[in-house]
């Protein structure tokens, strides 16, 4: 069972549970920027395809749609997590909601990925006739707002060490550890400069196959870069959607989890019996730690200064048997 402490009844609750990333708000006027860039890109071709009745220009400006659709998915989680940052309903606040809009963005990727890889086939077997001119310009306009979108969120990935610390040892040998530290993963940023990277990517090999099927003659180039962007872009979903399962699974932090054990573990004096650690925001981690004396009793503050020095953890529990 639990060793009880004393603590008085309002200190229980005079923390928050506010573990979003320390720039979440300018991460989130990003995402914005970007979201307003690539709609008015969208809005601009489909206007103009209907205007001159070209299939290139329609295509692209749908194509573009998608990846605005998943942008904005990633600009409203950033709106929501905020104002609910301070919402009790959320046990461990809000910081894992971009990793739902990640993975969610992972997904329309894999779609996109697939997409793209059905249709080169088809195109690859049937050629169709295509515009090399009115499409390269197209290509490259495109390649230009995704070149200055990546650019922008490029920037969401300095991080800077800001923040405050608390502690509250409470009834029931809890005690809490917040502050910001210096860390990457922001997941929501991330998927959204990972859609930004496929449709550049997507607009550099679409050029190169343009430039080469107009001056070459090399038809059969066109399809087969789609084929390997589209295999590009399935790696790349893939490998966020394991990233932001894992958040969203709780799957231990290894690393951490080590890092834990050794400081509790290395004087000898307790036995770790049970041990739980898992993100719960871009920069912070939650631990539970149960440690049962092996010879003296043991004093909570002298089991919290062991793990004082391991950075990501923001919300520690510690269980004393």
């Amino acid at each position: 069972m639990t060793t009880p402490l004393s603590h008085d009844a309002a200190g229980q609750m005079a923390h928050d549970h506010d573990f979003l990333g320390a720039t979440h708000d300018a991460n989130a006027r990003r995402t914005r920027l970007v979201v307003l860039l690539t709609a008015t890109m969208m809005v601009g071709e489909i206007i103009a395809g209907y205007a001159t009745g070209s299939m290139a220009l329609l295509a692209d400006g749908f194509h573009m749609a998608t990846h605005a659709g998943a942008l904005g998915v990633a600009a409203l989680a950033y709106a929501y997590a905020r104002r609910h940052s301070h919402n009790p309903a959320f046990s461990f606040g809000t910081g894992k909601v971009g990793d739902l809009a990640g993975f969610a963005s992972a997904l329309v990727l894999a779609l996109i990925a697939l997409a793209i890889g059905v249709e080169s086939l088809l195109r690859l077997f049937s050629p169709a006739k295509v515009a090399f001119g009115e499409a390269t310009v197209i290509a490259a306009i495109g390649l230009a707002v995704n070149l200055a979108s990546a650019a922008l969120l490029g920037h969401g990935h300095d991080h800077h060490h800001h923040g405050h610390h608390h502690d509250h040892d409470h009834a029931h040998g809890h005690e809490h550890d917040h502050g910001h530290h210096h860390g990457h993963g922001d997941n929501n940023l991330r998927s959204a400069y990972v859609h930004v990277l496929a449709d550049a990517l997507t607009s550099v090999m679409a050029i190169v196959a343009l430039l080469a099927g107009r001056y070459l003659g090399w038809v059969w180039l066109d399809p087969v870069m789609g084929i390997v962007g589209g295999i590009v872009i399935a790696r790349w979903a893939w490998t966020l959607m394991q990233d932001t399962a894992a958040v969203l699974l709780d799957r231990t932090d290894a690393g951490i989890a080590k890092a834990v054990k050794t400081a509790i573990a290395a004087p000898g004096d307790v036995h770790l019996t049970d041990l739980h650690v898992w993100r719960i925001g871009p920069e912070a981690h939650a631990a539970i730690v149960s440690v049962r004396p092996l010879g003296e009793p043991l004093d909570i503050q002298a089991l919290r200064h062991r793990l004082a020095g391991i950075a990501p953890l923001r919300h520690v529990t510690i269980e004393l048997h």
